[in-house]
Protein backbone atom coordinates (compact mmCIF):
# COMPACT_ATOMS: atom_id res chain seq x y z
CA UNK A 1 0.00 0.00 0.00
CA UNK A 2 1.36 3.43 -1.24
CA UNK A 3 1.29 5.30 2.19
CA UNK A 4 3.28 2.70 4.30
CA UNK A 5 5.66 1.18 1.82
CA UNK A 6 6.82 5.35 1.43
CA UNK A 7 7.61 5.14 4.57
CA UNK A 8 10.38 2.34 4.49
CA UNK A 9 11.72 5.11 2.60
CA UNK A 10 19.04 12.24 10.73
CA UNK A 11 32.10 14.47 21.65
CA UNK A 12 34.20 12.29 23.40
CA UNK A 13 37.96 12.54 22.00
CA UNK A 14 40.64 9.86 23.47
CA UNK A 15 43.77 11.23 24.06
CA UNK A 16 46.98 8.61 22.85
CA UNK A 17 49.94 9.02 23.16
CA UNK A 18 51.49 12.05 20.42
CA UNK A 19 52.56 9.49 17.68
CA UNK A 20 49.25 7.70 17.51
CA UNK A 21 46.47 8.75 15.52
CA UNK A 22 43.47 11.00 17.60
CA UNK A 23 40.13 9.24 16.39
CA UNK A 24 36.72 11.12 17.32
CA UNK A 25 35.27 7.80 18.02
CA UNK A 26 36.06 5.09 21.21
CA UNK A 27 35.23 1.38 21.60
CA UNK A 28 31.24 0.58 22.73
CA UNK A 29 32.75 -1.26 25.86
CA UNK A 30 34.44 2.01 27.46
CA UNK A 31 30.86 3.78 27.33
CA UNK A 32 28.82 3.95 30.07
CA UNK A 33 25.25 1.99 29.28
CA UNK A 34 23.28 5.66 30.14
CA UNK A 35 25.09 6.42 26.34
CA UNK A 36 23.57 3.63 24.74
CA UNK A 37 20.22 2.41 23.15
CA UNK A 38 18.57 -0.41 25.10
CA UNK A 39 16.70 -2.17 22.54
CA UNK A 40 15.07 -4.42 24.39
CA UNK A 41 12.21 -2.46 24.50
CA UNK A 42 11.79 -3.42 21.02
CA UNK A 43 12.54 -7.28 22.08
CA UNK A 44 14.00 -8.32 24.94
CA UNK A 45 16.89 -10.30 22.87
CA UNK A 46 17.78 -11.45 19.46
CA UNK A 47 16.08 -15.11 20.14
CA UNK A 48 12.77 -12.77 21.08
CA UNK A 49 13.02 -10.54 17.51
CA UNK A 50 13.79 -14.40 15.54
CA UNK A 51 10.53 -16.07 17.18
CA UNK A 52 9.00 -12.30 16.34
CA UNK A 53 9.52 -12.31 12.83
CA UNK A 54 8.74 -16.09 12.27
CA UNK A 55 5.22 -15.40 13.78
CA UNK A 56 4.88 -12.67 11.54
CA UNK A 57 6.17 -14.44 8.56
CA UNK A 58 3.58 -17.31 9.28
CA UNK A 59 0.71 -14.66 8.82
CA UNK A 60 1.87 -13.68 4.94
CA UNK A 61 -0.87 -15.92 3.86
CA UNK A 62 -3.30 -15.24 5.30
CA UNK A 63 -3.62 -11.52 3.76
CA UNK A 64 -4.49 -13.77 0.41
CA UNK A 65 -8.07 -14.98 1.87
CA UNK A 66 -9.08 -11.75 1.44
CA UNK A 67 -8.75 -11.70 -2.12
CA UNK A 68 -11.81 -10.75 -4.38
CA UNK A 69 -13.50 -10.00 -1.27
CA UNK A 70 -12.47 -6.31 0.09
CA UNK A 71 -15.50 -4.94 -1.79
CA UNK A 72 -17.88 -7.37 -1.13
CA UNK A 73 -19.07 -5.63 1.78
CA UNK A 74 -18.00 -2.99 4.65
CA UNK A 75 -17.80 -5.53 7.07
CA UNK A 76 -14.67 -7.39 4.93
CA UNK A 77 -12.78 -4.47 3.59
CA UNK A 78 -12.84 -3.25 7.47
CA UNK A 79 -11.64 -6.80 8.22
CA UNK A 80 -8.86 -7.09 5.35
CA UNK A 81 -7.47 -3.62 6.02
CA UNK A 82 -7.25 -4.56 9.61
CA UNK A 83 -5.22 -7.60 9.28
CA UNK A 84 -3.09 -5.96 6.38
CA UNK A 85 -2.06 -3.05 9.01
CA UNK A 86 -1.43 -5.43 11.48
CA UNK A 87 1.16 -7.24 9.68
CA UNK A 88 2.77 -4.05 8.56
CA UNK A 89 2.66 -3.11 12.62
CA UNK A 90 4.90 -5.80 13.21
CA UNK A 91 7.22 -5.40 9.85
CA UNK A 92 7.62 -2.22 11.64
CA UNK A 93 8.73 -2.95 14.59
CA UNK A 94 10.79 -5.90 12.87
CA UNK A 95 12.88 -3.16 10.63
CA UNK A 96 13.29 -0.85 13.47
CA UNK A 97 15.13 -3.99 15.43
CA UNK A 98 17.49 -5.01 12.28
CA UNK A 99 18.41 -1.18 11.15
CA UNK A 100 19.39 0.43 14.50
CA UNK A 101 21.22 -3.36 15.37
CA UNK A 102 23.12 -2.73 11.52
CA UNK A 103 23.52 1.33 12.11
CA UNK A 104 25.81 0.60 15.27
CA UNK A 105 28.78 -1.16 13.32
CA UNK A 106 27.72 -0.76 9.48
CA UNK A 107 30.89 -3.47 9.45
CA UNK A 108 29.18 -6.45 10.78
CA UNK A 109 27.71 -8.85 8.26
CA UNK A 110 25.49 -10.62 10.67
CA UNK A 111 23.30 -7.16 11.55
CA UNK A 112 23.42 -6.51 8.04
CA UNK A 113 22.12 -9.81 7.04
CA UNK A 114 19.21 -8.99 9.22
CA UNK A 115 18.47 -5.97 7.54
CA UNK A 116 18.73 -7.18 4.08
CA UNK A 117 16.16 -9.84 5.22
CA UNK A 118 13.60 -7.38 6.43
CA UNK A 119 13.99 -5.65 3.42
CA UNK A 120 12.92 -8.68 1.01
CA UNK A 121 10.25 -9.52 3.76
CA UNK A 122 8.94 -6.57 2.59
CA UNK A 123 8.95 -7.34 -0.94
CA UNK A 124 7.62 -10.26 -0.14
CA UNK A 125 4.19 -9.38 1.50
CA UNK A 126 4.08 -6.54 -0.82
CA UNK A 127 3.77 -8.90 -3.62
CA UNK A 128 1.21 -10.84 -1.65
CA UNK A 129 -0.83 -8.05 -0.83
CA UNK A 130 -0.80 -6.24 -4.16
CA UNK A 131 -4.13 -6.83 -4.78
CA UNK A 132 -5.49 -4.67 -1.95
CA UNK A 133 -4.88 -1.26 -3.92
CA UNK A 134 -5.85 -2.20 -7.42
CA UNK A 135 -9.48 -3.62 -5.81
CA UNK A 136 -10.37 -1.34 -3.95
CA UNK A 137 -10.04 1.29 -6.75
CA UNK A 138 -13.10 -1.32 -8.68
CA UNK A 139 -15.13 0.76 -6.29
CA UNK A 140 -16.37 4.83 -7.17
CA UNK A 141 -16.68 6.99 -4.78
CA UNK A 142 -20.53 6.85 -4.52
CA UNK A 143 -20.30 2.62 -3.32
CA UNK A 144 -16.98 3.93 -0.93
CA UNK A 145 -19.15 7.01 0.73
CA UNK A 146 -21.41 4.46 1.42
CA UNK A 147 -19.07 1.61 3.19
CA UNK A 148 -17.96 4.28 5.21
CA UNK A 149 -21.31 5.22 6.03
CA UNK A 150 -22.76 1.79 7.12
CA UNK A 151 -19.52 0.65 8.79
CA UNK A 152 -18.58 3.56 11.57
CA UNK A 153 -14.95 1.58 12.52
CA UNK A 154 -13.57 2.15 8.69
CA UNK A 155 -13.51 5.64 9.65
CA UNK A 156 -9.64 5.26 11.10
CA UNK A 157 -9.11 4.31 6.63
CA UNK A 158 -11.17 7.54 5.83
CA UNK A 159 -7.92 9.36 4.97
CA UNK A 160 -6.33 6.45 3.44
CA UNK A 161 -9.08 5.60 1.07
CA UNK A 162 -9.89 8.98 0.06
CA UNK A 163 -6.28 9.21 -1.22
CA UNK A 164 -6.20 6.46 -2.78
CA UNK A 165 -8.51 7.75 -4.86
CA UNK A 166 -6.92 10.87 -5.54
CA UNK A 167 -4.15 9.11 -6.71
CA UNK A 168 -6.07 6.43 -8.95
CA UNK A 169 -4.86 7.56 -12.31
CA UNK A 170 -1.22 6.57 -11.19
CA UNK A 171 -2.24 3.15 -9.92
CA UNK A 172 -1.89 -0.25 -11.91
CA UNK A 173 -4.08 -3.61 -12.12
CA UNK A 174 -3.34 -6.12 -9.50
CA UNK A 175 -0.83 -7.98 -12.14
CA UNK A 176 1.29 -5.17 -12.68
CA UNK A 177 1.46 -3.73 -8.54
CA UNK A 178 2.60 -7.55 -8.53
CA UNK A 179 5.51 -6.94 -10.75
CA UNK A 180 6.11 -3.05 -8.93
CA UNK A 181 6.13 -5.35 -5.70
CA UNK A 182 8.89 -7.63 -6.71
CA UNK A 183 10.81 -4.97 -7.73
CA UNK A 184 11.65 -3.76 -3.93
CA UNK A 185 13.86 -6.68 -4.03
CA UNK A 186 16.66 -4.43 -6.23
CA UNK A 187 15.62 -0.67 -6.12
CA UNK A 188 16.95 -0.01 -2.78
CA UNK A 189 20.54 -1.98 -3.28
CA UNK A 190 22.14 1.51 -4.45
CA UNK A 191 21.35 3.42 -1.71
CA UNK A 192 22.56 0.15 0.61
CA UNK A 193 26.11 -0.19 -1.16
CA UNK A 194 26.74 3.86 -0.81
CA UNK A 195 26.01 3.51 3.10
CA UNK A 196 27.71 0.08 3.57
CA UNK A 197 30.62 1.63 1.69
CA UNK A 198 30.77 4.65 3.32
CA UNK A 199 30.43 4.50 7.03
CA UNK A 200 31.69 1.00 6.64
CA UNK A 201 34.70 -0.13 3.88
CA UNK A 202 35.49 3.55 2.33
CA UNK A 203 39.40 4.14 3.89
CA UNK A 204 39.59 7.22 5.69
CA UNK A 205 43.09 9.66 5.55
CA UNK A 206 44.53 10.59 8.59
CA UNK A 207 46.83 13.94 8.61
CA UNK A 208 49.24 15.85 10.88
CA UNK A 209 47.87 18.94 12.34
CA UNK A 210 49.64 22.40 13.43
CA UNK A 211 50.02 20.85 16.85
CA UNK A 212 52.09 17.51 15.62
CA UNK A 213 49.07 15.13 16.14
CA UNK A 214 48.12 12.80 13.61
CA UNK A 215 43.97 12.75 13.50
CA UNK A 216 42.04 10.53 11.37
CA UNK A 217 39.38 12.13 9.34
CA UNK A 218 36.87 9.86 8.89
CA UNK A 219 33.53 11.51 9.21
CA UNK A 220 33.41 12.27 12.96
CA UNK A 221 37.25 13.53 12.71
CA UNK A 222 36.39 15.37 9.81
CA UNK A 223 32.45 16.83 11.59
CA UNK A 224 35.13 17.88 14.17
CA UNK A 225 38.37 19.36 12.52
CA UNK A 226 36.39 21.60 9.92
CA UNK A 227 35.27 24.03 12.59
CA UNK A 228 39.12 24.34 14.39
CA UNK A 229 40.11 27.97 15.03
CA UNK A 230 43.25 27.33 13.00
CA UNK A 231 42.98 28.13 9.56
CA UNK A 232 45.57 25.91 7.94
CA UNK A 233 44.30 22.63 9.52
CA UNK A 234 40.93 23.47 8.39
CA UNK A 235 42.25 23.66 4.69
CA UNK A 236 44.29 20.16 5.17
CA UNK A 237 41.06 18.77 6.58
CA UNK A 238 38.56 19.37 3.63
CA UNK A 239 41.23 18.65 1.17
CA UNK A 240 42.28 15.38 2.39
CA UNK A 241 38.91 14.50 3.35
CA UNK A 242 37.43 15.44 -0.18
CA UNK A 243 40.31 14.32 -2.14
CA UNK A 244 39.71 10.69 -0.63
CA UNK A 245 35.84 10.99 -1.68
CA UNK A 246 37.45 11.97 -5.27
CA UNK A 247 39.00 8.81 -5.22
CA UNK A 248 36.12 6.87 -5.09
CA UNK A 249 34.13 9.04 -7.14
CA UNK A 250 33.54 6.51 -10.12
CA UNK A 251 32.16 4.04 -7.53
CA UNK A 252 29.89 6.87 -6.14
CA UNK A 253 28.79 7.84 -9.65
CA UNK A 254 27.69 3.86 -10.20
CA UNK A 255 25.48 4.01 -7.10
CA UNK A 256 23.66 7.16 -7.79
CA UNK A 257 23.14 6.26 -11.16
CA UNK A 258 21.44 3.14 -9.79
CA UNK A 259 19.67 5.28 -7.42
CA UNK A 260 18.26 7.53 -9.78
CA UNK A 261 17.16 5.12 -12.20
CA UNK A 262 15.11 3.68 -9.70
CA UNK A 263 13.30 6.86 -9.10
CA UNK A 264 12.81 6.55 -13.50
CA UNK A 265 11.41 3.16 -13.20
CA UNK A 266 8.79 3.89 -10.62
CA UNK A 267 7.74 7.12 -12.51
CA UNK A 268 7.42 5.92 -15.98
CA UNK A 269 5.66 2.73 -14.51
CA UNK A 270 3.47 4.33 -12.45
CA UNK A 271 2.37 7.18 -15.44
CA UNK A 272 4.03 10.46 -13.77
CA UNK A 273 5.32 13.21 -16.25
CA UNK A 274 9.05 12.96 -13.80
CA UNK A 275 10.70 11.60 -11.38
CA UNK A 276 9.66 15.21 -8.89
CA UNK A 277 6.09 14.41 -9.73
CA UNK A 278 6.12 11.51 -8.47
CA UNK A 279 7.99 12.11 -5.47
CA UNK A 280 5.99 15.20 -4.37
CA UNK A 281 2.76 13.60 -5.51
CA UNK A 282 2.82 10.87 -2.47
CA UNK A 283 2.07 13.76 -0.40
CA UNK A 284 -0.28 15.49 -2.45
CA UNK A 285 2.57 18.71 -2.93
CA UNK A 286 2.38 20.33 -6.41
CA UNK A 287 5.81 20.71 -8.19
CA UNK A 288 5.40 24.34 -8.31
CA UNK A 289 6.49 23.90 -4.39
CA UNK A 290 9.55 22.86 -5.02
CA UNK A 291 10.66 25.12 -8.18
CA UNK A 292 9.66 28.30 -6.29
CA UNK A 293 11.61 27.55 -3.73
CA UNK A 294 14.95 27.16 -6.18
CA UNK A 295 14.09 30.34 -7.73
CA UNK A 296 13.27 32.55 -5.04
CA UNK A 297 16.55 31.32 -2.82
CA UNK A 298 18.31 32.08 -6.00
CA UNK A 299 16.27 35.40 -6.43
CA UNK A 300 17.61 36.19 -2.92
CA UNK A 301 21.58 34.94 -3.13
CA UNK A 302 22.73 38.57 -2.28
CA UNK A 303 21.16 38.08 1.33
CA UNK A 304 23.29 34.90 1.10
CA UNK A 305 26.22 36.44 -0.43
CA UNK A 306 25.45 39.42 2.55
CA UNK A 307 26.59 36.89 5.27
CA UNK A 308 29.43 35.25 3.54
CA UNK A 309 30.56 38.69 3.73
CA UNK A 310 29.84 39.26 7.34
CA UNK A 311 31.49 36.21 8.25
CA UNK A 312 34.80 36.96 6.54
CA UNK A 313 35.25 40.17 8.05
CA UNK A 314 34.34 38.58 11.34
CA UNK A 315 37.12 36.18 11.16
CA UNK A 316 39.22 38.90 9.69
CA UNK A 317 40.26 37.07 6.67
CA UNK A 318 40.79 39.69 3.42
CA UNK A 319 39.47 36.06 1.24
CA UNK A 320 36.55 33.83 2.92
CA UNK A 321 36.90 30.09 1.10
CA UNK A 322 34.56 26.98 1.39
CA UNK A 323 36.79 25.51 4.43
CA UNK A 324 36.26 28.49 6.60
CA UNK A 325 32.40 27.95 6.43
CA UNK A 326 32.54 25.66 9.63
CA UNK A 327 35.31 27.83 11.99
CA UNK A 328 33.72 29.87 14.88
CA UNK A 329 33.55 33.59 13.60
CA UNK A 330 34.47 35.01 16.73
CA UNK A 331 37.53 33.45 18.42
CA UNK A 332 38.39 32.30 22.08
CA UNK A 333 35.15 31.18 22.92
CA UNK A 334 34.62 28.05 24.50
CA UNK A 335 33.12 25.92 22.19
CA UNK A 336 32.90 22.52 24.28
CA UNK A 337 29.39 21.94 25.47
CA UNK A 338 29.58 18.21 27.18
CA UNK A 339 26.45 15.77 26.88
CA UNK A 340 25.11 15.91 29.88
CA UNK A 341 25.63 20.10 29.96
CA UNK A 342 23.32 19.79 26.32
CA UNK A 343 20.62 18.03 27.91
CA UNK A 344 20.18 20.65 30.48
CA UNK A 345 20.39 23.50 27.73
CA UNK A 346 17.47 21.84 25.77
CA UNK A 347 15.17 20.75 29.25
CA UNK A 348 15.46 24.64 29.87
CA UNK A 349 14.72 25.86 26.33
CA UNK A 350 11.97 23.73 26.14
CA UNK A 351 10.05 24.99 28.66
CA UNK A 352 7.77 27.34 26.77
CA UNK A 353 6.32 24.01 25.03
CA UNK A 354 4.68 23.15 28.64
CA UNK A 355 5.32 20.75 31.31
CA UNK A 356 4.18 17.39 29.51
CA UNK A 357 6.93 17.81 26.70
CA UNK A 358 9.80 18.16 28.83
CA UNK A 359 8.63 15.59 30.95
CA UNK A 360 8.96 12.97 27.76
CA UNK A 361 12.54 14.80 26.84
CA UNK A 362 13.60 13.67 29.99
CA UNK A 363 12.22 10.32 29.85
CA UNK A 364 14.46 10.19 26.78
CA UNK A 365 17.55 11.24 28.33
CA UNK A 366 16.91 9.01 31.45
CA UNK A 367 15.68 5.97 29.98
CA UNK A 368 18.24 5.50 26.91
CA UNK A 369 16.47 6.45 24.35
CA UNK A 370 19.81 7.81 22.71
CA UNK A 371 22.52 6.29 21.40
CA UNK A 372 25.46 9.59 21.93
CA UNK A 373 28.72 8.86 21.00
CA UNK A 374 30.85 7.91 17.77
CA UNK A 375 32.14 4.21 17.47
CA UNK A 376 33.80 2.53 14.72
CA UNK A 377 31.29 1.19 12.48
CA UNK A 378 28.69 3.35 13.31
CA UNK A 379 26.47 5.12 11.25
CA UNK A 380 27.45 8.67 10.40
CA UNK A 381 25.15 11.54 11.05
CA UNK A 382 21.98 11.65 13.14
CA UNK A 383 18.22 10.61 13.02
CA UNK A 384 15.41 9.82 15.18
CA UNK A 385 13.37 6.79 14.32
CA UNK A 386 9.42 6.27 15.48
CA UNK A 387 8.48 3.58 13.62
CA UNK A 388 8.00 1.18 16.44
CA UNK A 389 4.50 1.95 16.62
CA UNK A 390 3.95 0.56 20.37
CA UNK A 391 7.89 1.35 22.01
CA UNK A 392 8.84 5.40 22.10
CA UNK A 393 11.28 6.35 19.29
CA UNK A 394 14.78 6.40 19.30
CA UNK A 395 17.74 8.60 18.44
CA UNK A 396 20.87 8.10 16.70
CA UNK A 397 23.91 10.66 17.51
CA UNK A 398 27.65 11.15 16.99
CA UNK A 399 28.26 13.38 19.54
CA UNK A 400 30.89 15.58 19.54
CA UNK A 401 30.76 18.44 21.96
CA UNK A 402 30.19 21.32 20.05
CA UNK A 403 26.98 23.84 20.34
CA UNK A 404 26.06 22.21 16.43
CA UNK A 405 26.09 19.00 18.22
CA UNK A 406 23.54 20.12 20.95
CA UNK A 407 21.56 22.01 18.20
CA UNK A 408 21.67 18.34 16.44
CA UNK A 409 20.32 16.95 19.59
CA UNK A 410 17.17 19.26 20.10
CA UNK A 411 16.55 18.31 16.32
CA UNK A 412 16.16 14.84 16.70
CA UNK A 413 14.30 15.29 20.20
CA UNK A 414 11.82 17.41 17.41
CA UNK A 415 11.49 14.34 15.35
CA UNK A 416 11.37 12.31 18.49
CA UNK A 417 8.03 14.46 20.07
CA UNK A 418 5.89 14.36 16.68
CA UNK A 419 6.57 10.73 16.42
CA UNK A 420 5.79 10.20 20.50
CA UNK A 421 2.68 12.64 20.62
CA UNK A 422 1.57 11.13 16.81
CA UNK A 423 1.87 7.47 18.00
CA UNK A 424 0.13 8.38 21.54
CA UNK A 425 -2.97 10.08 20.26
CA UNK A 426 -3.63 8.02 16.86
CA UNK A 427 -3.92 4.98 15.93
CA UNK A 428 -1.42 3.19 13.78
CA UNK A 429 -2.99 3.87 10.56
CA UNK A 430 -2.80 7.45 10.91
CA UNK A 431 0.06 7.50 13.34
CA UNK A 432 2.58 8.47 10.40
CA UNK A 433 2.72 11.74 9.41
CA UNK A 434 4.27 12.97 6.07
CA UNK A 435 7.64 13.54 4.87
CA UNK A 436 6.58 17.12 3.98
CA UNK A 437 5.92 18.42 7.76
CA UNK A 438 8.02 16.08 9.44
CA UNK A 439 11.23 18.78 9.88
CA UNK A 440 8.57 21.42 11.34
CA UNK A 441 9.44 20.09 14.77
CA UNK A 442 13.34 19.73 14.88
CA UNK A 443 13.63 22.94 13.34
CA UNK A 444 11.36 24.82 15.79
CA UNK A 445 13.06 22.95 18.66
CA UNK A 446 16.46 24.39 17.60
CA UNK A 447 14.96 27.98 17.22
CA UNK A 448 13.62 27.75 20.71
CA UNK A 449 17.70 26.39 21.83
CA UNK A 450 18.94 29.38 20.12
CA UNK A 451 16.34 32.08 21.91
CA UNK A 452 17.26 30.57 25.16
CA UNK A 453 21.17 30.45 24.87
CA UNK A 454 21.34 33.78 23.41
CA UNK A 455 18.54 35.66 25.80
CA UNK A 456 20.88 34.49 28.96
CA UNK A 457 24.13 35.16 27.35
CA UNK A 458 25.72 38.38 28.69
CA UNK A 459 29.12 38.53 27.23
CA UNK A 460 29.06 40.29 24.10
CA UNK A 461 31.61 38.11 22.00
CA UNK A 462 29.40 35.11 22.71
CA UNK A 463 26.39 36.76 21.95
CA UNK A 464 28.40 37.51 18.10
CA UNK A 465 29.05 34.02 18.12
CA UNK A 466 25.66 32.66 18.94
CA UNK A 467 24.67 35.10 16.32
CA UNK A 468 26.65 33.96 13.65
CA UNK A 469 25.43 29.94 14.65
CA UNK A 470 22.07 31.02 14.18
CA UNK A 471 22.83 32.50 10.31
CA UNK A 472 25.07 29.31 10.10
CA UNK A 473 21.55 27.41 10.59
CA UNK A 474 19.91 29.46 7.82
CA UNK A 475 22.59 28.95 5.80
CA UNK A 476 22.93 25.24 6.01
CA UNK A 477 18.89 24.66 6.65
CA UNK A 478 17.48 27.14 4.55
CA UNK A 479 20.16 27.89 1.42
CA UNK A 480 22.51 24.72 1.44
CA UNK A 481 19.41 22.39 1.41
CA UNK A 482 17.92 24.48 -1.67
CA UNK A 483 21.22 24.34 -3.01
CA UNK A 484 20.97 20.47 -2.74
CA UNK A 485 17.68 20.54 -3.35
CA UNK A 486 18.24 21.82 -6.80
CA UNK A 487 21.50 19.73 -7.71
CA UNK A 488 19.29 16.57 -6.94
CA UNK A 489 16.85 18.39 -9.39
CA UNK A 490 18.89 18.80 -12.11
CA UNK A 491 20.37 15.75 -11.82
CA UNK A 492 17.10 13.78 -12.24
CA UNK A 493 16.33 16.28 -15.15
CA UNK A 494 19.38 15.07 -17.05
CA UNK A 495 19.28 11.04 -16.00
CA UNK A 496 15.61 11.69 -17.74
CA UNK A 497 17.12 13.43 -21.10
CA UNK A 498 19.11 10.47 -21.38
CA UNK A 499 22.28 12.11 -20.07
CA UNK A 500 24.59 9.72 -17.85
CA UNK A 501 25.47 9.64 -14.40
CA UNK A 502 28.93 9.48 -13.77
CA UNK A 503 31.04 10.48 -10.82
CA UNK A 504 32.80 13.15 -13.36
CA UNK A 505 29.22 14.47 -14.79
CA UNK A 506 27.85 14.23 -11.25
CA UNK A 507 31.13 16.68 -9.63
CA UNK A 508 31.11 19.38 -13.03
CA UNK A 509 27.15 19.68 -12.00
CA UNK A 510 27.75 20.38 -8.33
CA UNK A 511 30.30 22.69 -9.02
CA UNK A 512 28.46 25.07 -11.13
CA UNK A 513 25.43 25.20 -8.81
CA UNK A 514 27.70 25.17 -5.92
CA UNK A 515 29.97 28.39 -7.13
CA UNK A 516 26.69 30.01 -8.10
CA UNK A 517 25.12 29.36 -4.52
CA UNK A 518 28.67 30.71 -2.69
CA UNK A 519 29.26 33.30 -5.44
CA UNK A 520 32.64 32.04 -6.26
CA UNK A 521 32.80 34.00 -9.85
CA UNK A 522 31.75 37.19 -7.92
CA UNK A 523 34.97 36.62 -5.36
CA UNK A 524 32.28 35.93 -2.18
CA UNK A 525 33.33 33.02 -1.24
CA UNK A 526 36.35 30.76 -3.18
CA UNK A 527 35.19 27.08 -3.68
CA UNK A 528 38.18 24.70 -4.10
CA UNK A 529 37.79 22.49 -7.03
CA UNK A 530 38.22 19.48 -4.63
CA UNK A 531 34.97 20.24 -3.22
CA UNK A 532 33.26 19.34 -6.32
CA UNK A 533 32.74 15.35 -4.90
CA UNK A 534 31.03 17.03 -1.80
CA UNK A 535 27.95 15.41 -3.49
CA UNK A 536 28.97 12.16 -2.63
CA UNK A 537 29.09 12.60 0.98
CA UNK A 538 25.67 13.69 1.40
CA UNK A 539 23.22 10.64 2.09
CA UNK A 540 20.31 12.60 1.93
CA UNK A 541 20.54 12.04 -2.12
CA UNK A 542 19.44 8.75 -2.00
CA UNK A 543 15.79 9.25 -0.17
CA UNK A 544 14.11 11.05 -3.12
CA UNK A 545 13.82 14.29 -3.22
CA UNK A 546 13.45 14.50 0.79
CA UNK A 547 15.90 17.87 1.37
CA UNK A 548 13.58 20.29 -0.58
CA UNK A 549 11.56 19.75 3.21
CA UNK A 550 14.66 21.33 5.32
CA UNK A 551 13.94 24.68 3.78
CA UNK A 552 10.06 25.05 3.78
CA UNK A 553 9.78 23.35 7.20
CA UNK A 554 12.49 26.22 7.97
CA UNK A 555 9.92 28.62 7.18
CA UNK A 556 6.90 27.29 8.82
CA UNK A 557 9.06 26.57 12.20
CA UNK A 558 9.98 30.07 12.06
CA UNK A 559 6.69 31.36 12.31
CA UNK A 560 5.20 29.24 14.64
CA UNK A 561 8.24 29.78 16.99
CA UNK A 562 7.70 33.21 17.13
CA UNK A 563 4.06 32.73 18.07
CA UNK A 564 5.07 30.17 21.04
CA UNK A 565 7.95 32.89 22.21
CA UNK A 566 5.02 35.76 21.92
CA UNK A 567 3.06 33.74 24.47
CA UNK A 568 0.14 34.14 21.73
CA UNK A 569 -3.04 33.17 22.71
CA UNK A 570 -3.31 28.81 21.97
CA UNK A 571 -0.05 28.82 20.37
CA UNK A 572 1.16 26.44 22.37
CA UNK A 573 -2.08 23.59 21.79
CA UNK A 574 -2.28 23.88 18.69
CA UNK A 575 1.77 23.28 17.86
CA UNK A 576 0.72 20.38 19.83
CA UNK A 577 -2.03 19.23 18.56
CA UNK A 578 -0.55 19.21 15.05
CA UNK A 579 2.42 17.25 16.27
CA UNK A 580 -0.07 14.83 17.94
CA UNK A 581 -1.80 14.53 14.11
CA UNK A 582 -0.11 12.30 13.04
CA UNK A 583 -1.17 11.41 9.44
CA UNK A 584 -4.64 11.82 10.05
CA UNK A 585 -5.22 15.14 8.37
Amino acid sequence: MKNLTGMLMVLLMLSFFSNQVLSQTRNRADIADKYKWDLSNLYSSEEAYQKAKEETVKKFDGILKYKGKLTKSPALLLEGLDYHYGIFKEMMRLSSYAGKKSDLDTRDSKYLAMRQEIDQLFTQYNSKSSFIDPEILTMDKKKMDKFLAKEPKLDVYKFYLNDLLRSKEHLLSEKEEKIVAEAGLISGSAGSIYGIFKNADMPYPTVKLSNGDDVLIDQAGYGRYRATDNREDRKIVFEAFFRKFNDFRRTFGTEMDGNVKSHIFYSNVRNYTNTLERALDANNIPTAVYHSLIENVNKNLASFHRYLDIKRRMMGLDQLYYFDLYAPAVKGIDAEYDYDKAQKMILTALKPLGKEYVSVIKEAFDNRWIDVYPTPGKRSGAYSSGSAYDVHPYILLNYNNLYNDVSTLAHELGHTMQSYLSNKTQPFQNAMYPIFVAEVASTLNEILLFNDVYNKTTDDDVKLSLLMEYLDGVKGTLFRQTQFAEFELRMHEMAEKGEQITGDSMSDLYRSIVRAYYGHDKGVCIVPDYIDVEWAYIPHFYYNYYVYQYSTSFTASTALAEGILNKDAGAVDKYINFLSAGGSK
